[in-house]
């Protein structure tokens, strides 16, 4: 099985489609630009979201869910937000065989349909905040498609706050961009940059947005979550007021933030090799499979011996056996590898003999006897050991690939073999965009944690007081 998938070293981008579909996470569809998410796939994306979902609802939000079609007149009252989305926008004109009075949109994001619906239901300081949360798929009509990546039909999540201030706001603004940095390196084991997007990079009618910042293992950006600050932007097209504690009239502060489907090829780029995917424990719908090695003289005790450690295993993690007799167990070795389950447990006639299993770890193939009254103690701290080390090694790599760059041309020799850069910007668009047309790389973001420097824009020469991350993206 492993064969069919492409080398890394020899086409990223096929490596990266032959490992969507060789472990079965998502097959093309017959509507163009969109996927089928397959059982593997979707049983990562349901991990994403019982982790977050816990998140979101531990600060106080909850979930709600709006409609899929929208006005036309509620997209345009906000100028900027329907500017940003109307190419990408799939647009209803005729329903029950009759064309419509007004067009509907098909949700590119729900911003303008919600703030409808706040208007009536705030009317005071009391009201607020309102912290809602909604999973659903939004269509946004790609031309260049990749599974996960780029799709016209995506699952995501996307909150949506109402807030009495612009302290409030942008307290939850951060606050999310925190949830989803922690999901990220602390589930996810991929390492992210924290930080601000330019206004040429912002969402389409935000005041500010925030960012994570991932880099893929070819060494270009991935943006793996976004946080805006919306100020009173929708509030005032949708005539969003409330009265305040001293019956003062005010306009409502608001927030929208979201992740989606593309983290799964996040995933797949940050930690996945030759021979498929690798899946951080913590974000694994299987942690462990059990592969028993018999022949038929050994049949009996092997499966009996597997299904008690089976049955000790599942008390505490995310466990399959794989007693199936039509494949041999190389043919289960190579598709577990492929899907990159973080721990293969076998059991062959001399384990069950010495009481004992073999836990194989998916990242290195490290083999490791484990007796079955230390089974439960040792799969944990090799899932803990496994999680770290991938953390571990995406950092490394991304340190490795990341350089100061201050000069033009180093920065065009740099950036065609694929880095990050953190170089002087003068805060000029004008420059940002030259940059892009000339490299095709852009400003990732304004990290937070960037350091106080006096210094020279990286194009126009002009004075900088930091450094910003640019990187060719996805």
């Amino acid at each position: 099985m492993a064969e069919r998938i492409t080398p890394r070293s020899e086409d990223y981008s096929r490596w990266y489609t032959d490992v969507v579909l060789q472990a079965r996470l998502a097959d093309y569809s017959p509507v163009k630009g969109c996927m089928v998410i397959r059982p593997n796939g979707y049983a990562i994306w349901e991990k994403i979201q019982q982790v977050l979902d816990k998140k979101f609802k531990e600060t106080g939000h909850v979930n709600a869910y709006f409609p899929l079609f929208i006005p036309e007149s509620f997209m345009k009252k906000e100028a900027e937000h329907v500017e940003g989305f109307a190419p990408e926008c799939a647009v209803v004109t005729h329903g029950g065989g009759e064309e419509l009075e007004e067009p509907l949109y098909v949700r590119p994001t729900s911003e303008t349909i919600i703030w409808s619906m706040y208007k009536k239901w705030i009317m005071s300081y009391r009201d607020l905040p309102i912290l809602i949360n909604q999973w659903a798929n939004v269509v946004r009509w790609e031309m260049r498609t990749r599974l996960f990546l780029r799709t016209t039909e995506f699952l995501w999540q996307e909150g949506h706050t109402a807030h009495a201030t612009e302290e409030e706001a942008e307290e939850e603004a951060r606050r999310i961009l925190e949830i989803y940095r922690s999901f990220a390196e602390d589930y996810m084991a991929m390492p992210v940059i924290t930080g601000q997007k330019t206004e040429n990079e912002k969402f389409a009618g935000a005041v500010r947005t925030y960012s994570i910042e991932a880099m893929m293992q070819d060494k270009k950006a991935l943006q793996a979550g976004t946080s805006h600050y919306l100020g009173e932007n929708f509030a005032r097209a949708f005539d969003v007021k409330f009265q305040d504690k001293d019956g003062q009239v005010k306009y409502v502060h608001a927030t929208s933030w979201g992740v989606s489907t593309r983290l799964i090829g996040a995933l797949i780029m940050t930690h996945g090799d030759d021979q498929g995917l690798i899946i951080p424990p913590r974000i694994a719908p299987t942690q462990l499979v059990i592969v028993p090695i018999w022949q038929e003289s050994t049949r009996t005790k092997v499966l009996e011996f597997s299904e008690r450690v089976y049955r000790q295993l599942k008390e505490k993690f995310d466990v399959k056996l794989d007693d199936r007799d039509q494949y041999k167990p190389g043919y289960k070795f190579t598709e577990w590898e492929i899907q990159g389950i973080p721990i293969r447990v076998e059991i062959g006639p001399r384990d069950v003999d010495a009481n004992q299993v073999v836990l194989v770890r998916r990242d290195t193939r490290e083999k490791i006897p484990v007796g079955l009254d230390r089974l439960m103690e040792e799969a944990e701290k090799l899932l803990d050991t496994i999680q770290k080390s991938l953390f571990e090694r995406a950092l490394k790599m991304r340190k490795e690939n990341t350089f100061r760059v201050d000069d033009y041309r180093e920065f065009q020799d740099v950036l065609e073999k694929g880095a990050f850069l953190e170089s002087h910007w003068c805060g000029n668009t004008e420059c940002e965009l030259k940059i892009k047309e000339e490299t095709k790389a852009t400003i990732r973001n304004i990290p937070f944690d960037r350091e106080e420097e006096t210094g020279k824009c990286i194009y126009c020469g002009q004075p900088s007081t930091g450094r910003v991350v640019f990187a060719r993206a996805y």
